[in-house]
């Protein structure tokens, strides 16, 4: 995935360029940062504290990531929807932190809570991306972030707010497959991103679609199960199998349409 010009590269960055790096392009570290100050007993934390490796590469490409989305996403919603488009935040925590939705930790995983709107993302998500579910490659990371900003999208298009509400009122089965319906939008809206990316910003590289496809079948109810060592149980599934969430991200790439994103008329997912 090419970065575009005028974000630094990280190197020897320190706390304090990395927030305000993060912080224009609307990424909160501010839970790092408090992580850091505990370990440390208390206090501030200075700028000659340097974060780790992976503390500083995440804090950089999630900011970036999140600048082009908001750039992408803040063009399709004047083009075609007439509306302004009201990005999320992205809180960069290390270790656990405290949200309105859940607590947030490694092993929740990134979600977006719509209470604050805002996206929770683990710095070590992505290594563990990598290393225990097999999708390696910046772009499977910056797919991930996209999947989780489209969520962001559906709830600017009260899409979220009426699925949530109907799953509230189903079976716990049924309830279940209304998530699966909202996950497979997100992976098809996080598809259109890609399409954007390619054919506006230009930084799409050879191999990142390959990438982003093989993130979205590594994260499949039915593969995540099966590695578990369980038998896949589709009326427990909440996010789709690996098929429907590499054909649903492939299907918003391949059209750049949101109506063709519309997982909840689709007689086939």
């Amino acid at each position: 995935m090419a970065r575009r010009g005028g974000t630094a590269q990280v190197g020897g960055l320190g706390i304090i360029a990395i927030v305000v790096v993060a912080y224009f392009l609307g990424v909160d570290v501010r839970p790092v940062l408090d992580e850091l100050s505990r370990q440390q007993g208390g206090g501030t934390v200075q700028s000659t504290t340097e974060l780790t490796e992976a503390d500083r590469q995440a804090a950089e490409f999630v900011s970036v990531t999140l600048a082009d989305t908001e750039e992408i996403w803040g063009r399709i919603f004047r083009a075609e929807l007439g509306e302004a488009y009201s990005p999320p935040t992205l809180v960069l925590f290390k270790g656990m932190t405290q949200s309105p939705c859940a607590t947030a930790s490694a092993a929740t995983g990134p979600f977006y809570c719509p209470v604050d709107r805002k996206i929770y993302l683990d710095t070590d998500f992505f290594v563990t991306l990598s290393r225990q579910l097999g999708a390696g490659g910046d772009f499977a990371a910056a797919y991930v972030v996209a999947h989780e900003v489209a969520h962001h999208v559906q709830d600017e298009l009260g899409i979220l707010g009426q699925a949530n509400a109907a799953r509230q009122r189903a079976s716990q089965t049924d309830a279940n497959a209304i998530s699966v319906r909202i996950e497979l939008q997100a992976d098809c809206l996080s598809g259109i991103w890609a399409h954007q990316a390619e054919a506006v910003l230009g930084t799409i590289e050879p191999g990142d679609l390959k990438e982003a496809l093989n993130a979205a079948r590594k994260i499949g109810d039915d593969t995540l199960q099966r590695n578990a060592g369980r038998q896949p149980m589709p009326h427990t599934f909440t996010h789709g199998t690996s098929d429907q969430r590499e054909r649903w991200f492939a299907r918003g790439y391949q059209t750049g349409d949101i109506n063709e994103c519309d997982t909840f008329r689709a007689d086939r997912l």
